[in-house]
């Protein structure tokens, strides 16, 4: 299979939703309320809908899981630790790596939704929300962890109040409960998450910003390479370990290679970092994934 060439039109998108927000007038003002829509809205009725309509096995699918997990925790561990490299340490400004180690462990969700559909259809597009699912709580507090310099009061309230953990969370108690959305509202809920994956890759496209990217070299290599290059190759060790089917393989090597979640320089910027900096390095992992997501299906696989 031509990964490169199935996930084409995905990418396609993004360079869509790039030119329209830089030379036409739909810019950055119009395409901010469509993030807010496809986040707040679309994407947990995509979510939610996955998981109902699919029967789970949640034994067959908790290597999957655990296999999310741990390479998404061996990724926190490797962008803790860059400042601690001595011969990297030296060069690091200690606030920019604080700002940017979430660059190498976050994941842009709306390209691994439409990713996985493509792959392998529903049942993919099932096994990347659960990840997504176990995955998002663990990633949003480590991207937090080392910008936070006094007091967490309502932190833990941001993640519960987050629409995709709530969106997969609900899902998966519908599906232990055998709940199934109703014959008159699935044509609806139907259009709804059909509309989220190319309004998410078109949104993903606008917030693609060059910002500064000659500062802090060896940190964007750094960071960028732990998300590009380790990051696949650490989901594959742990496929093989844990001994993952084909498909569930497939998935989570996608998952291993999507590009960062263009959410981060938002959140660098509202904790008071260097946001122009953080949205450069997005915009390079977008970019980059193009790249190591045909390597690692492809290649790796």
């Amino acid at each position: 299979m031509h990964y490169a060439q199935l996930l084409l039109p995905d990418f396609s998108l993004i360079l869509l939703g790039y030119i329209l927000c830089r030379f036409t007038a739909l810019n950055r003002s119009v395409w901010q309320p469509v993030e807010a829509l496809v986040y707040y809205c679309l994407f947990p009725v995509l979510l939610f809908q996955s998981i109902v309509r699919s029967p789970m096995d949640f034994p067959a699918a908790s290597g999957l899981m655990a296999a999310g997990l741990l390479s998404g925790l061996a990724g926190i561990a490797l962008a803790y630790s860059l400042p601690h490299w001595p011969w990297l340490g030296r060069q690091l400004d200690r606030r920019d790596h604080a700002a940017s180690a979430q660059v190498a462990f976050r994941f842009n969700s709306f390209i691994g939704l439409a990713i996985a559909e493509r792959l392998a259809g529903a049942q993919g597009l099932l096994m990347m929300a659960v990840l997504i699912g176990v995955c998002v709580p663990l990633f949003n507090v480590a991207a937090v962890w080392p910008m936070a310099r006094h007091g967490q009061q309502g932190f833990v309230r941001e993640l519960v109040r987050n629409p995709l953990i709530i969106a997969t969370a609900s899902g998966l108690t519908a599906n232990l409960l055998g709940f199934q959305i109703p014959a008159f509202a699935e044509p609806g809920v139907s259009r709804i998450s059909a509309a989220s994956l190319p309004l998410g890759l078109m949104a993903a496209g606008a917030s693609m910003q060059f910002g500064q990217l000659t500062h802090s070299k060896a940190l964007g290599i750094s960071v960028l390479a732990i998300r590009h290059l380790v990051q696949p190759l650490i989901a594959l060790g742990m496929a093989r370990w844990l001994g993952l089917s084909g498909v569930q393989t497939t998935v989570l090597l996608a998952f291993s290679a999507l590009p960062t979640a263009s959410t981060c320089f938002v959140l660098a910027a509202r904790m008071g970092y260097n946001g122009p900096y953080v949205a450069g390095l997005v915009t390079l992992s977008t970019l980059l994934g193009m790249v190591s997501l045909p390597l690692a299906l492809g290649v790796l696989r």
